[in-house]
């Protein structure tokens, strides 16, 4: 008896607090454990990357931009290949894929070792090697493909959880366990990098990363085991007739195919894009102002995780106080609108203060906007989309477009650099990019709410 009542008493503080329906309380506080854990072993790796990354300077961040979006191009194709070939269901192929990431994570911690033990240092030190060298140039590309994989994995898992009404309520609370992890992540690196010098400080980080992520796979199994067969399987076995396991994959033209017959996976598409440009000329300016301002590898590491946090801060208030209701009251497309009106205006005040203290607030706000207000609502086009095309279109949307968009804003900024313009030059570039993008928000929006009616 006292358990039912206590089972009683969650229901009704769901329902009334976290628009929750019976049965559902359970499945969200897993998946949003599970995004938790996947947030919070990346943002420990996250500062790593940036830090190797600015390394040896703004140049070679920008070819390292270029890199990463050809290796996007062979890791589409690859992952279309696998699923579509191996027919796996998600039961198998996600924890297949968080096992791969546990495994080159620990790879990269033993060279990192190896080398130091050797009398080797860390790339952009005094006592690089080539191994370091090498080891950070690989790793930063690696991860920077690998966080599209993952989030865009744990996504595609939850629409095949959830139907379209249970994504609109449990979604914002989903990304609020990720967004927590984020920040723990974030502040636990922040806090590891002040306390020591060590060489070994990244191959430490990338060890707890590593067992975020296999403590993320239990999770997974669990709540795949609690979540039974979902609505989004039971709708691909009736499109495709009886395979729950059907259209999840695809080759990458399969991919591009389904995105160029329809003008709606265009206009996703090119949404990301325009998100990624902005992403890019922002990450640059950051990555220039801490790199100008920190001496030490431990330090530089320590910078983009405070960055990291305050972002995640700013994230997590949106998220409680904000997105529960935005959607709801101003519709998917003004929603998606907000991401574009906050990066020119960031920029304008930028432009006018160039200082580090602008610039941590800048991104913080910028990053807030588009995990917990851009995310839902970008994840929220997907719904309407039949499973076949959106197990085809999604990888290519969230990882070669995405980088596309990268490489574009690299582009940019390097102009911008070789034609010595200042921030106000930029700012002044995002006014036209950001009047294109609100308009094509607000026609998505449209599209979606025409999709979701009939």
């Amino acid at each position: 008896m006292k358990k039912h009542g206590e089972d009683t008493n969650v229901a009704g503080f769901a329902g009334r607090i976290l628009n929750m329906r019976r049965g559902e309380f359970g499945l969200a506080i897993l998946s949003a454990l599970f995004f938790f854990l996947v947030l919070c072993g990346y943002f420990f790796l996250r500062p790593v990357r940036e830090a190797m990354g600015v390394a040896r300077g703004m140049g070679e961040l920008r070819w390292l931009f270029a890199v990463t979006s050809v290796v996007s191009l062979f890791a589409v194709l690859a992952f279309g290949g696998v699923v579509g070939a191996a027919r796996m269901n998600r039961r198998r192929f996600i924890p297949f894929a968080y096992l791969f990431v546990i495994a080159c994570l620990i790879g990269f911690a033993t060279l990192i070792i190896q080398d130091v033990r050797a009398g080797g240092g860390l790339i952009g030190t005094d006592a690089e090697t080539s191994l370091s060298r090498g080891v950070g140039y690989t790793f930063y590309v690696w991860l920077s493909v690998i966080n599209l994989f993952s989030t865009s994995v744990f996504w595609v898992f939850m629409v095949d959880v959830f139907d379209v009404d249970q994504g609109k309520r449990l979604f914002p609370f989903i990304g609020i366990g990720g967004t927590l992890g984020a920040l723990a992540g974030g502040r636990g690196a922040s806090i590891i990098s002040g306390l020591t010098d060590s060489p070994y400080l990244p191959a430490g980080l990338m060890l707890i990363g590593a067992g975020c992520f296999a403590m993320a796979i239990a999770v997974m199994l669990m709540l795949d085991g609690r979540a039974g067969r979902p609505t989004a399987s039971r709708a691909i076995e009736a499109e495709e007739g009886g395979d729950d396991r059907a259209g999840k994959g695809g080759a990458f033209w399969e991919g591009a195919a389904a995105v160029a017959k329809s003008p709606y996976l265009l206009g996703v598409g090119l949404w990301v894009v325009f998100m990624a440009v902005s992403n890019t000329m922002i990450y640059f300016a950051q990555a220039n102002i801490i790199l100008e301002s920190t001496d030490t590898f431990s330090q530089r590491i320590g910078s983009f995780a405070d960055f990291d946090s305050l972002a995640q801060i700013a994230t997590l208030l949106t998220q409680i106080f904000v997105t529960t209701h935005l959607i709801r009251k101003l519709g998917v497309g003004w929603t998606l609108a907000i991401l574009p009106l906050v990066t020119v205006l960031g920029f304008v005040v930028l432009a006018i203060w160039p200082l580090y203290g602008v610039m941590l607030l800048f991104q913080a706000v910028h990053r807030a906007t588009r995990y917990a207000v851009s995310r839902p609502s970008r994840e929220t086009l997907f719904s309407v989309v039949a499973p076949s095309e959106k197990y085809k279109a999604k990888p290519l949307v969230d990882v070669f477009l995405y980088r596309g968009g990268d490489l574009a804003g690299a582009g940019i900024d390097g102009l911008f650099a070789m034609l010595g313009l200042a921030l106000a030059w930029v700012a002044m570039s995002t006014v036209p990019l950001a009047g294109i993008w609100i308009a094509l928000s607000i026609v998505l929006g449209r599209a979606q709410a025409r999709r979701a009616k009939s």
